[in-house]
């Protein structure tokens, strides 16, 4: 049997082959096909179960393969994979593109839609029902012939344009290192940056020092190295990635914008955002905009008073008269350590990863009365991956994960969790258990110690695992809705608000023990790694504004018939969000996966719209304790279970008892009173 269609709960990954893909992902689909024909043509009464249930299965058992092959390429990437999901990517795309534009499919749902029983659907059934002919209408089921085809045509090289756009990004950030022989060269790097540097260097058999474009190499030597020459050429190779040569992302961008514009155009839809946000929260582009807008004037004050102090430290304590891009890192850097006399190095030893994995389970054994246990599982794709099983209080097996800690060549970089498996309703009333990963680029172990990851990395780490038990815990029976099947805006709640818990006294002396000596964080230590939370916080809230505006300024304001580069469109945008409006002048955007080869296009906004929602909620913990059960149990029972069977909206006003407080963020990030205070 090909193990791509594998029913296994655990994934055969160690058995799936390049020469599997293909066949694998036609089988499904055809299956997949013959069941959908079935279902249009059934003369039966149409019940729920032999109409949308029916859809559903047959659409699960091709994302299911598809899952499989994408994340393969996201992990273990290889020419030989890459040809042959290249292959398959015609067959899936095609299939997904036209399953809401198959009139036949389309009448069949809305002929159920009529019936007595559809009027007395339970309301997640109910909920289902509704969002499942939305899908339909928007997606374009109701357009003409032509119009039809030519937006199955547009759907599927849209698939096809994204994986070539992250294909393209993995193998420039692949083809750059700085390789250094001189030791001098070296200045103000900390010995964990050297040895990773070290090893690196010996992988590829070189002498000396070999620093990359992953996360750990790379934000290292920004952030630590005296050489402005060097900072200067690792910061313009990370910006400039999939910019130009062989390795050029620029014409993937001009045609992807374009699709997504003619796209909204057929459907119906002023531009593409309004297409996307019409089902999120904020509801269209212009709302969207007007956050981002308000967001920045809000921010501004902070974000000009920090980079006057910036350039300030950076003139008389640095001897650096103009502050440029490949000078920020280091220079906050410095600046940190400075006036808190903190050096983030020294929190390191704190974070071996055995411990910060043991905190975090902890964390959510008290707040969500859940344990988690490693076990044994070969059938992988890489020996450093790990496989652990989630219980509830009862032992109840909710749901299983791996875990994809560290960053190789063949993966590609950032973090991310995804969803295989949402267990469905057994005899006994629960839920089968469901199936996850987490995948993160943390600093890698070395010469047999445990790794040692930055502060930010067990940021990260508790990120993912955010997500990871919004869709382990999912209490909703239907896959379709269940678990992270939610709006892009509330999908980033779970995940940053757990992230609260890396920064409290409570929390950290569960986990952040002394590699050697097993000591917690030393009190003072504490103290300048909690004051140092909101240093900076007006630079790095106003970056991600300039991701968000200049997301959406591409999907809204940007004509691609104009016959402008998107690319100094673009970088136009993000002049206001710079020091220097010259400085906005990179390549960047042939490297923002997030908007052009993953799902947060038009939709990067939702990061600090989540933000915003998970900075009041984590207000009740401040007020009723940091692991208060009850309070843990109700965040739980009201957002973590519910996925999208109910209006997110009603989850926030079911945990909070009332609506949002849109200030809660700025006074947790930025230390902003309350208007009128």
């Amino acid at each position: 049997m090909n193990p791509l269609l594998s029913r296994d709960f655990r994934m055969p990954f160690d058995q799936v082959k390049p020469e599997h893909v293909l066949p694998g992902i036609e089988e499904a689909v055809k299956g997949a096909q013959e069941e959908i024909e079935r279902i249009a043509g059934a003369s039966a009464e149409r019940t729920y179960q032999n109409t949308v249930a029916a859809l559903d299965a047959a659409v699960e058992r091709v994302e299911r393969a598809v899952t499989i092959a994408a994340h393969l390429m996201s992990v273990a990437n290889s020419p030989e994979l890459r040809e042959a999901y290249g292959e398959a990517i015609p067959v899936f795309s095609a299939f997904f593109a036209q399953l809401p534009l198959n009139l036949g499919l389309y009448r069949a749902v809305r002929e159920y839609a009529e019936t007595p029983g559809a009027q007395e659907l339970d309301p997640v059934r109910a909920r289902r029902l509704e969002k499942l002919l939305d899908e339909f209408r928007r997606s374009g089921a109701e357009l003409p012939d032509a119009e039809r085809a030519r937006v199955q045509e547009i759907q599927t090289e849209l698939q096809s344009l994204a994986t070539d756009f992250s294909n393209t990004l993995l193998d420039a950030t692949n083809a750059f290192e700085l390789h250094l022989t001189d030791e001098d060269d070296l200045a103000g790097l900390p010995g964990s940056a050297r040895s990773q540097a070290r090893a690196a260097a010996q992988e590829k058999g070189l002498e000396g020092w070999r620093f990359t474009l992953h996360g750990p190499s790379y934000l290292a030597f920004m952030r630590n190295s005296e050489r402005r020459d060097l900072r200067r050429r690792m910061y313009e190779a990370y910006s400039n990635r999939a910019s130009g040569g062989e390795l050029d992302n620029r014409p993937r961008i001009a045609r992807i914008l374009a699709l997504r514009r003619e796209l909204a155009g057929l459907l119906g839809y002023r531009d593409f955002a309004d297409l996307r946000l019409e089902t999120n929260m904020i509801g269209d582009g212009t709302r969207a905009t007007e956050f981002e807008r308000d967001l920045y004037q809000k921010t501004l004050p902070y974000w000009q008073a920090e980079m006057d102090e910036l350039q300030k430290f950076a003139r008389t304590e640095l001897g650096l008269d103009e502050l440029r891009p490949w000078d920020l890192s280091f220079a906050m850097e410095r600046l940190q350590r400075s006036r808190f006399e903190f050096d983030s190095e020294e929190l390191r030893p704190y974070f071996p990863l055995p411990h910060v994995l043991e905190g975090l389970f902890e964390v959510c054994r008290r707040l969500f009365g859940i344990t988690v246990t490693e076990v044994p599982n070969e059938a992988v794709w890489h020996e450093d991956v790990r496989y652990y099983e989630m219980h509830a209080q009862d032992g109840r097996h909710l749901g299983s994960f791996y875990a994809d800690y560290y960053p190789r060549e063949p993966k590609r970089g950032g973090a991310w969790m995804n969803s295989f498996i949402s267990g469905e309703p057994q005899p006994d009333g629960t839920l089968a258990p469901h199936l996850g990963l987490i995948v993160t680029n943390s600093t890698p172990p070395e010469e047999g110690k445990p790794a040692l990851l930055t502060h930010r990395e067990v940021q990260t780490l508790f990120h993912e695992f955010g997500h990871l038990i919004h869709h382990l815990l999912s209490e909703v029976e239907l896959p379709a809705i269940a678990g992270t099947n939610v709006p892009r805006d509330w999908v980033e709640v779970p995940s940053q608000f757990l992230e609260n818990w890396t920064w409290e006294r409570e929390a950290l002396d569960l986990f952040a023990r002394h590699v050697d000596t097993g000591e917690p964080i030393p009190e003072e230590l504490f103290r300048k790694l909690h004051a140092s939370r909101t240093f900076m916080e007006g630079y790095a809230q106003m970056r991600q504004l300039s991701f968000g505006t200049v997301d959406l300024a591409l999907h809204i304001d940007f004509d691609p018939e104009s016959g402008e580069d998107p690319l100094e469109f673009g970088n136009r945008v993000r002049e206001r969000f710079h020091l220097r409006p010259e400085d906005a002048h990179d390549g960047f955007l042939c490297g923002f996966g997030h908007i052009f080869s993953s799902g947060y296009a038009a939709s990067y906004y939702s990061y600090k719209w989540s933000e915003m929602l998970e900075a009041d909620a984590f207000t009740r913990f401040r007020e009723n304790g940091l692991f208060d059960r009850e309070t843990g149990q109700r965040f739980a029972q009201s957002i973590l279970t519910k996925g999208d069977s109910i209006d997110p909206a009603q989850q926030f006003r079911d945990f909070m008892g009332r609506d949002p407080d849109p200030e809660a963020l700025l006074r947790r990030n930025l230390g902003a009173q309350p208007v009128g205070s």
